[in-house]
């Protein structure tokens, strides 16, 4: 018996990294995945393999939003679960950044997890309550530099998933968000997304990559995707059925060295 039986959960940003990884253990503890992603054909190609249903998802756009929820609603009756997992990062200097990249970084991570809740809320109250799960970060909790419009974005989504869970427990609906660490996705290693790139150079920076995270993270590496899903996992299912509003690091022990008062 899976822990997710009976259960219908659209995940966001699905089609690779973390979001692909959650779909993949949802799918394997029997709950009914929407795979939702603006990569059609990677998406398309996980919902074949793990007989899950896919939907194109812009999550900056509330018209997107509505289809999918058309979609998934066509295809299983319900919806009971969100993971809001969605999400772009961009490196910059913060004085240096562009108004239209800070806005783009908004648009999708902090206005996607906004109209995902908004949008599927409702659903998940018709269906007599669920679940709902953002992606926040690491840096959602505490300043990092470089990254100051994601950080911004990410300190918004614990904000929301706080306001959320206050709201929505008389609705039976749980929300709560996970705050990774460095994770080994080609988020945090673009050199992943290069077709171009020469194997040596991606070998490299991955190379470089793990001996940073060895010397920043107290467990001496940086985290892997399917660890994240599990604990989006824990949050979605019965065994965290008293627990809403809370913001869950897993960061391999990075942040317990940084003081977030």
């Amino acid at each position: 018996m899976g822990k997710l039986d009976g259960r219908v959960v659209l995940i966001t940003g699905a089609a690779r990294g973390q979001g692909e990884q959650e779909a993949r253990l949802f799918a394997a503890e029997g709950a009914d995945v929407v795979v939702a992603d603006v990569l059609d054909d990677q998406g398309e190609a996980l919902a074949k393999e793990i007989g899950a249903r896919y939907v194109h998802l812009d999550v900056s756009q509330e018209a997107d939003w509505h289809s999918a929820v058309a979609a998934a609603k066509s295809a299983y009756g319900r919806i009971d679960g969100l993971v809001n997992n969605a999400g772009i990062l961009r490196f910059n200097e913060l004085v240096a950044t562009p108004l239209d990249e800070f806005q783009q970084i908004v648009q999708v991570n902090q206005v996607g997890v906004f109209l995902g809740i908004k949008t599927v809320a409702p659903e998940i109250e018709a269906a007599g309550g669920g679940t709902i799960v953002n992606t926040a970060s690491y840096a959602g909790l505490t300043g990092m530099a470089w990254v100051g419009a994601y950080s911004a974005t990410k300190h918004a989504i614990v904000g929301l998933t706080r306001v959320a869970a206050l709201e929505l427990a008389a609705k039976k609906i749980r929300v709560n968000a996970v705050c990774p660490g460095a994770v080994d996705t080609a988020m945090s290693n673009p050199a992943q997304l290069d077709p171009d790139a020469d194997p040596a150079d991606s070998a490299a920076a991955s190379e470089a990559l793990d001996e940073l995270y060895r010397k920043l993270v107290p467990l001496g590496r940086i985290g892997r995707p399917e660890e994240v899903a599990r604990l989006a996992l824990f949050l979605t299912g019965e065994d965290s059925s008293y627990i809403t509003g809370q913001p869950f690091v897993i960061d391999g022990g990075w942040l317990a060295g940084v003081s977030v008062l």
